[in-house]
């Protein structure tokens, strides 16, 4: 019953959790966007962080 009155109280055209979709493999944006430039910006900054301390020594 907590649950059902719960529903209820969710305003309509806000944003909530079952209005998300998956991850779409197929687009190439969503691939680009999430997958590849994390990954793009994690080994950029190991790699300015090892050329950093390698010019403090």
């Amino acid at each position: 019953m907590k649950l059902f009155n719960s529903l209820l109280q969710i305003p309509t055209g806000t944003p909530n959790p079952r209005d998300g979709s998956q991850f779409d493999f197929s687009s190439p944006f969503d691939v680009i966007v999430y997958i590849v430039l994390p990954i793009v910006i994690v080994i950029l900054y190991i790699l300015y962080r090892k050329q950093r301390a390698k010019d403090q020594e």
